[in-house]
Order: C-alpha cells, then sequence, then structure tokens
C-alpha cells in the first residue's frame, strides 16, 4: 500500500485539519479530501476539519457539513494538518490547535511558504495543494468522495486546466481521479462557470468600474464596503472576478481590492507572463505564487493602489 499519508499519522488517535482563512476551492477540496480519506481508510482516528464559513457552491462535497467553524473548544489533537496555508498566520482561529498539537505536518504547494510545521510537504512547482495530496494518498484508498474534492480542489487553482500552473502530472492526476467516478462534466460546470445572480452583479460592477494604467498593462478593481452591501454580497462572491480581469487583452497584471474592513483591503493580484506578484504582495507581508498572490493592506483605497502601483510599474520598467 503506497500510502504516505500514514506515515505521518504515526499512530495518531486524534487528527485537526485546517486551512488557510477565506478559503478557496483547493482549499476546501483539499481539507474535505483528507478527512474523507482518513474517515474511509483509518475509522478507529478522530478527525476534526477547521474553516471559516465556506461558499455554499463548495458544499456539493461530501461530509462539507462536518466543517468546524469555531475554535472555542479546547482539544489538543495528536497530529495537526495545515493544508494550503503558506503560513502558520494564515491558519486563523485553528492556530491555537496548531500550537498544541504534539505533532504538525504542512502540506502546501505556495512558493512563498517556508516550513513553519514540524514535517513539511511543500511542492511549489504543483499546482495546487490538492494535487500534492493526491501525491500521498494509495489510489486504491482512493473512493468518489475523496477524488471530487480532490478534483474540486485542482480545478479551482488551475481555472480548469487552462493556468501555466497545469503540468502534464496534473493532467495524469486528474485522469486517475476521473477514473474514481467524479462527476467531472456535472462539477466542473456547478462548482467553476455556475454564478449566481449577485456574482454576476459583482462581476459586472467590478468590470464597469475598472480602470487601466501604464499604458494598459495593468487593471485594477475595488470592490468597497458600499459595493457590497449594495448586493449584500460575501467575499467568496468575488471569486473568478480578478481572473475575467486578467484575461483583458493587452493586460499583464490585474489587482482587485476588497474592503474587509474599516481602511483595510485584501488584495488579490493575477499576472499573465512574467510579472512577479508573489514578491510584490509579499513586499507586504502576503504571499503566493510567481502568477497569483494576495496580500492585507492598510489605508485608503488610494493609498493602498499608490503603494502597489509603485512595484507594478518597477517591474514593468524593469522588463522593458
Amino acid at each position: 500500500m503506497n500510502d504516505k499519508i500514514g506515515v505521518y499519522l504515526g499512530g495518531a488517535g486524534t487528527i485537526a485539519i485546517a486551512g488557510h482563512t477565506r478559503p478557496d476551492g483547493d482549499c476546501i477540496g483539499a481539507c474535505l479530501a483528507l478527512y474523507n480519506y482518513i474517515r474511509k481508510n483509518y475509522p478507529h482516528i478522530q478527525a476534526d476539519v477547521y474553516l471559516e464559513p465556506v461558499a455554499d457552491v463548495y458544499k456539493v462535497m461530501e461530509n462539507a457539513d462536518q466543517i468546524i467553524s469555531d475554535y472555542k473548544e479546547d482539544k489538543t489533537y495528536d497530529v495537526f494538518f495545515a493544508l494550503d496555508a503558506s503560513d502558520k498566520g494564515r491558519l486563523a482561529g485553528a492556530v491555537r490547535y496548531f500550537d498544541t498539537a504534539k505533532k504538525t505536518v504542512c502540506i502546501d504547494h505556495h512558493i512563498s511558504n517556508e516550513g513553519f510545521a514540524l514535517e513539511n510537504i511543500i511542492f511549489p512547482h504543483a499546482s495546487s495543494t490538492c494535487e500534492v495530496l493526491a501525491k500521498l494518498m494509495d489510489m486504491d484508498g482512493v473512493d468518489q468522495a475523496v477524488a471530487e474534492a480532490l478534483y474540486i480542489g485542482i480545478i479551482c487553482d488551475t481555472g480548469c486546466f487552462k493556468q501555466s500552473n497545469t503540468g502534464k502530472e496534473t493532467m495524469v492526476i486528474a485522469g486517475t481521479l476521473m477514473e474514481k467516478g467524479v462527476r467531472f462534466s456535472q462539477l466542473t460546470d456547478e462548482v467553476f462557470y455556475q454564478k449566481t445572480y449577485t456574482q454576476n452583479q459583482l462581476l459586472g460592477r467590478c468590470l464597469l468600474e475598472s480602470f487601466l494604467m501604464f499604458s494598459g498593462q495593468c487593471i485594477i478593481s475595488v470592490a468597497d464596503r458600499k459595493v457590497m452591501d449594495f448586493y449584500k454580497a460575501i467575499s467568496s462572491d468575488l471569486e473568478g472576478i480578478i481572473d475575467q480581469m486578467r484575461v483583458t487583452r493587452g493586460v499583464e497584471v490585474a489587482v482587485l481590492l476588497t474592503e474587509i474592513g474599516h481602511m483595510t483591503y485584501k488584495v488579490s493580484m493575477r499576472s499573465n507572463n512574467y510579472m512577479n506578484v508573489a514578491q510584490i504582495a509579499g513586499y507586504f507581508g502576503g504571499g503566493g505564487h510567481i502568477r497569483a498572490a494576495g496580500c492585507t493592506m492598510a489605508g485608503t483605497k488610494y493609498d493602498v493602489i499608490n503603494n502597489l502601483t509603485r512595484l507594478i510599474e518597477e517591474q514593468l520598467k524593469n522588463h522593458d
């Protein structure tokens, strides 16, 4: 049995699984895939999944209703798995269980992850954490529920296999998962392409109010609190907007600011060919990948834009 997950379990009786704050498809898919895998292959182990509230679209995954979104209970776990989190601070409230766990394991694919756990399995060139996780599992122990969670994570982080982080191994793993009965066509539509009316309204608003800089090489939009409240939207309703901005003809880098508090903005960045947005995000305490990264910044939206575009302009000039 080629089960590398079992090595990290090490005879444990209790397991905590957690991902990063504001979890996306790869994060949620990885957490639920590991949870379902442990339940199937190690039924004697008690496993808990901790994530901030997830968007309804991801509740198609089995046992999504088992996710714990508060961190009030005092528990000490034998092993803590941190999935898709580039640093310890990204674990939000679950960090209390990380700090008290007897053993910690980090499984990730972010290039900015320097390895904050006792055991670190980090593959920066992998398309997603779900791809990394799939390599650690014995495929004989992967059922449809596990396979669908992994598949969803992969399509979310690769943009349905169209982004540059998609490699041969990504496709091989996806094909293997499909053989497990993954409803790939249905899930691709439901999870990746279908949008609620609110999401489409937000997409239109953000595109309408976007603006270009640096001779059309940079596109920026802002979803402030007033806009979010008007549409009664939550942060997950903004998924996909940055990717639509990125494919604007002539654009090298897209930037989406989301107001998450008083004079506090979540910054999402995507680039197309050469710009290293992870370097820019890292300058402001964030991280991610060369072509997709983010951070949190304080100040007015004008302050944030000015600070970001100064570094963007430097990279554009250096490339020229």
